[in-house]
């Protein structure tokens, strides 16, 4: 046990210190990934040295993933875990920790009810919120949606409102929640990608007129697409004068509030009914790992407690809280143990200077593309998202054309070739990828292919960012003639 247990801990040491030397993606086919796994598709029935087992998984399996922890991968949503956090999920599931209920693990709860009432300090709610971990964004969101039709008592007709840039499993918790097509209404955002209290304001006024129930408004902590924050107090406002409760989707940009600019970016947060997080993402913790706030005290349990007769001799009074009663699962993995251990080991000093390098990142990125000619800012840098794409044009400081620098022939400003300036970024995407310079992601915006850059890792650097725009650049002088 010791030398297999020692064998993985430096096999990761090792990993971890090669990281950013490393590529910071290697995927394959499935017909690439088939090859290695052994002629039979069926288990053995006779086992093998567990060395052998764990040098095939690393080698053949652990091996081909995206490295989400590079400080080179600035795609979809990274995470880079912290060392006792890894030492942490290791110890939790090697003690086997059921935490479904007190009675089986009063440590773990105790620890659980003291890292929830530390986000509840953080997000701005009063003293009894509550919460609980979950698997993560998804899970929480579910609950959220799930919730607030338990408690309105499963009207007839109800409407959940979306922004057009909430994330997907918002839409997916309200069709798992049973809400109808016709309540699922995703509402449009203004120029800035935010929602208007106005647009809320007039869905919920033809819905009641329509016989429908307005339920619930979900809006975005920090909008996977571009960072961007929703007008909470203004939001806030309005669903409390229309009685919906306000869930917000803080799951990407929620522990920017560590950090002042991010804070200020989410001010009204706390007067939300509820709202979701995730420590995986910008608090430096292992997959999975979400919470769900709410602001209303025992709101979760009336909601989802459920007492079987197999489960009596775990009613130990209120004090003892089964986090079993306050979600989906009975049988829950022991979550607040990486976080924990992540925060006494290096204090929340370090947590908010690490949040604050990925919003100063996106800062410098959104300077340098709107300082060079060939690149157009789509979305300007929010919680540490920043999204653009090459256009190929100088551009002078009002905005016209300038070509007298313009060496390369191609797409210009006026070029109306919308499908050509998609597919040259796509190109210059897959090339950046494909050459390990940076992972790097993209999105559409306005129905235009848009680059962009997601940038958590605290241990990417300045250069690392301006050397993937310097790359854009490259190849899009180089690439730009045969999209022309």
């Amino acid at each position: 046990m010791r030398q297999l247990g020692y064998r993985a801990v430096d096999a990761l040491v090792e990993r971890w210190t090669a990281l950013a030397g490393d590529t910071p993606w290697k995927g394959g086919s499935h017909e690439e990934m088939s090859v290695g796994f052994g002629e039979s598709p069926h288990p053995p029935e006779a086992g093998r040295p567990p060395g052998e087992v764990l040098d095939e998984a690393l080698t053949q399996v652990l091996s081909r993933a995206g490295r989400v922890d590079h400080p080179r991968f600035m795609a979809f949503v990274p995470s880079a875990p912290t060392w006792p956090s890894v030492v942490a999920d290791f110890l939790a599931g090697g003690f086997n920790v059921f935490q479904g209920t007190w009675l089986e693990s009063a440590g773990p709860s105790r620890m659980e009810l003291q890292v929830v009432d530390w986000f509840r300090e953080w997000v701005g709610f009063p003293q009894g919120a509550q919460g609980v971990l979950t698997s993560g964004g998804s899970a929480s969101n579910l609950l959220a949606i799930a919730m607030a039709r338990i408690l309105a008592e499963d009207p007839p007709r109800p409407v959940v409102y979306l922004p057009d840039q909430g994330h997907s499993s918002l839409s997916k918790a309200c069709r798992i929640s049973g809400i109808d097509v016709e309540g699922i209404r995703t509402l449009p955002t203004g120029p800035d990608r935010r929602l208007r209290p106005e647009t809320v304001a007039r869905a919920v006024d033809e819905d009641r007129a329509a016989g429908r129930h307005p339920l619930l408004l979900c809006a975005n902590g920090g909008a996977t697409n571009t960072g961007v924050v929703d007008p909470l107090p203004a939001l806030s406002r309005l669903c409390r004068e229309a009685g919906i409760r306000l869930h917000v989707d803080a799951a990407y940009g929620g522990f920017a509030m560590l950090d002042p600019e991010g804070a200020t970016a989410l001010e009204g947060l706390g007067d939300a009914d509820s709202v979701t997080l995730d420590p995986h993402k910008w608090f430096f913790q292992p997959y999975e790992c979400g919470a769900l706030l709410v602001r209303e005290e025992g709101a979760l349990e009336r909601a989802f407690r459920v007492t079987p007769e197999y489960l009596q001799d775990t009613e130990l009074g209120r004090a003892q809280v089964n986090f079993a009663d306050r979600g989906l699962q009975l049988t829950r993995s022991f979550r607040a143990l990486k976080i924990w251990m992540s925060v006494q080991t290096f204090g929340m000093q370090a947590f908010r200077e690490a949040v604050g390098v990925g919003i100063r990142r996106a800062r410098e990125a959104e300077a340098w593309i709107v300082a060079h000619p060939r690149l157009e800012l789509l979305s300007p840098a929010s919680l540490g998202i920043v999204t653009y794409r090459y256009r190929g044009v100088m551009r002078s400081d009002a905005g016209s054309p300038d070509r007298s620098t313009l060496n390369a022939p191609g797409l210009d400003a006026s070029s109306t070739d919308e499908p050509a300036l998609d597919a040259l970024n796509r190109s210059i995407q897959e090339r950046i990828v494909a050459e390990g310079t940076a992972m790097i992601s993209s999105t559409r915006l306005d129905e235009r292919f848009a680059l962009r850059l997601c940038i958590l890792n605290p241990t990417t650097g300045p250069e690392m960012v301006e050397g993937v725009l310097r790359r854009v650049v490259e190849l899009g002088d180089e690439l730009q003639g045969a999209f022309g």
